[in-house]
């Protein structure tokens, strides 16, 4: 059998395609918790200018965001690990299968 098998390579293809969405998916979850601890963070500087019983009327909805925000963000970060050692487990699989794919992905 000739070791160029284009389904193996296709596969591959695949599978790095899948790792760069995951990769863009992590990228986002770690947006999404920087703006929840960037508000928070602004929210502690600025303190000294109001007190927190007059303002809680508008804090308790902007936390709540923020703890959603969070949440999805560690849901995006916690799947797209997940996924990414998915995906090297079965590249590594591939390589093992093809000696010319191992050779191309080292």
């Amino acid at each position: 059998m000739d070791d160029y098998d284009p389904i193996i390579i296709n596969e591959a293809q695949l599978l790095l395609a899948e790792k760069r969405t995951y990769l863009a998916s992590l990228r986002t979850g770690l947006a999404l918790l920087a703006i929840p601890m960037g508000i928070v963070s602004f929210l502690i500087v600025a303190s000294k200018y109001y007190t927190f019983g007059t303002v809680l009327p508008f804090m308790i909805p902007l936390l709540t965001v923020c703890l959603i925000l969070a949440g999805v963000g560690f849901h995006l970060i916690w799947r797209a690990v997940h996924r990414l050692h998915e995906a090297d487990r079965l590249l590594v699989r591939l390589k093992a299968e093809s000696p010319r794919l191992s050779g191309l992905l080292d």
